[in-house]
């Protein structure tokens, strides 16, 4: 079967899934249908807000449903599915309507980081490589054959899960758009994952991202930069104001880090305590420590370390 024949349906909602959309739409691939999540309240004003599929959508002049309207996709006689992060599981009764199956882009190596931040545990464990998986749909959380996967991409010291998410965005949709002709041709037989090796991740909460200064600074620095932006990474500052007021009546101020570099030697003092050494900002850890780069205290902007210095000095 062409690509020009086949016809295809689109499930998609966050700014992951737009890459593959638009170079499939490129490619001249038939997109019938496009399914994203409903619009939802955002911003101060909780104006509703829709999410970028849908607005990519829009522009490439596809259709959009923002529901799993059984009848109306049974109307559409698609051939096959592509799912790249949806946000819900999609029920049985509607794989089974796709003759060829729903394709699934998974920004890992299956069956390994199976779940929804697969990413930010490849940051977190200190993985040197990461990539992508394109499966076929069953009923189990990123369980489906798998169909293909990318080439090794390096992970570099500097990555955040935003330079990640990036990067397997667009590798994603490189192998979905490369591989599909084949599969629609029949050429591809998906392999079962072996799951005696699979590992799985969790839904990120905002708790998550407190930092226990027990740890590792290596393992400190990793977690900062696999939860920027979500959940984040904070802590709490105890002191003083540089015009002497206290923190909010004395209060421990939240802070989050944004950006840390591992500190060469050993730093006195305690654990977990914010310290000024020759105008840097230090931090000791349970085994060595770190440099602050960027901070952003609660209720203010995002600052360089020598300006929270400026502002604040230590009780």
């Amino acid at each position: 079967m062409s690509n020009q024949v086949a016809k295809i349906i689109f499930f998609g909602t966050p700014e992951f899934a737009v890459p593959s959309l638009k170079l499939l739409s490129e490619r001249g691939f038939n997109l019938v249908q496009v399914v994203t999540q409903p619009d939802k309240p955002a911003g101060r004003q909780l104006a509703l807000r829709p999410p970028p599929v849908k607005a990519a959508a829009k522009q490439l002049g596809l259709k959009v449903s923002q529901s799993l309207n059984l009848e109306r996709l049974q109307e559409a006689k698609a051939d096959l599915g592509v799912a790249v992060a949806y946000g819900r599981l999609i029920p049985q009764r509607i794989l089974d309507l796709f003759p060829l199956g729903c394709l699934n882009v998974h920004p890992s190596f299956l069956p390994k980081y199976r779940g929804p931040s697969p990413m930010q545990s490849a940051i977190l464990n200190g993985d040197e490589f990461t990539g992508v998986s394109l499966i076929k749909l069953d009923q189990k959380m990123d369980h489906g054959p798998i169909v293909a996967q990318s080439q090794r991409l390096p992970i570099k010291d500097s990555d955040t899960a935003i330079s990640l998410h990036d990067l397997l965005a667009q590798s994603g949709a490189d192998l979905l758009c490369r591989i599909l002709p084949d599969y629609l041709s029949g050429q591809i037989q998906p392999l079962a994952q072996a799951e005696s090796l699979a590992t799985f991740t969790k839904i990120l909460k905002r708790a998550d991202g407190q930092i226990n200064w027990r740890q590792t600074a290596l393992a400190i620095e990793r977690q900062i930069r696999a939860y920027f932006p979500w959940p984040g990474s904070f802590t709490y500052f105890t002191g003083h104001k540089a015009d002497g007021s206290k923190n909010r009546l004395g209060q421990k101020l939240k802070v989050k880090l944004l950006s840390v570099s591992l500190a060469a030697g050993e730093v006195s003092g305690k654990v977990g305590e914010f310290q000024k050494i020759n105008g840097r900002l230090l931090v000791k850890c349970g085994q060595d420590s770190l440099l602050i780069n960027e901070l952003q205290p609660e209720g203010k902007r995002a600052m360089l370390a020598r300006e929270f210095i400026n502002g604040y000095f230590f009780s």
